[in-house]
């Protein structure tokens, strides 16, 4: 039975309740591999034309071949982002050969940043980043909703100020 809450987070008894990464983010990064690879494809393909001749200068879809694996690529890495809030830590999992879940508790969070380039803000993404003691505990939430990273970041540190004042 699922329940909410009024700080905004969702239990099913013991399991967590995943939230996935928006979509704004993989069109983002489908974008600039297309911008990237198809300035490549076309340099090379000039380039080779002028150096090798018009036949070598067919080698230049070798970028277009890669544009269209690394398309498949970033749509299986976006789909593994997630991440739970939980009672006592937040739980982050992503990977799509190599899953990896960190599991960052509240109370050992020293610092938690929201940041946003030039080309994230553009598409209107934020990210998370959770700072510890321990450096290999350090944390990153990419692509998120503006209000949704102000709000992670605002819930998180809350939470994190409560915990850590009863050490």
């Amino acid at each position: 039975m699922e329940t909410g809450s009024p700080d905004n987070t969702q239990t099913t008894g013991d399991e967590p309740v995943w939230t996935g990464l928006p979509p704004r983010l993989l069109t983002m990064r489908r974008l600039l591999l297309v911008v990237w690879l198809g300035l490549l494809a076309v340099a090379l393909g000039l380039l080779l034309e002028l150096l090798a001749g018009p036949a070598w200068a067919a080698f230049a879809v070798l970028p277009l071949a890669l544009m269209a694996w690394g398309w498949v690529l970033l749509g299986r890495n976006w789909a593994s982002w997630r991440y739970a809030e939980r009672a006592d830590d937040l739980l982050i999992s992503r990977g799509v050969l190599w899953q990896e879940e960190t599991v960052v508790p509240y109370g050992r969070m020293q610092l938690v940043e929201v940041t946003s380039g030039p080309v994230e803000r553009h598409f209107r993404l934020a990210s998370v980043q959770l700072h510890t003691a321990a450096a290999a505990t350090d944390a990153t939430i990419p692509g998120l909703d503006p209000a949704e990273a102000e709000r992670l970041r605002d819930r998180l540190t809350e939470l994190g100020e409560a915990r850590s004042a009863g050490l």
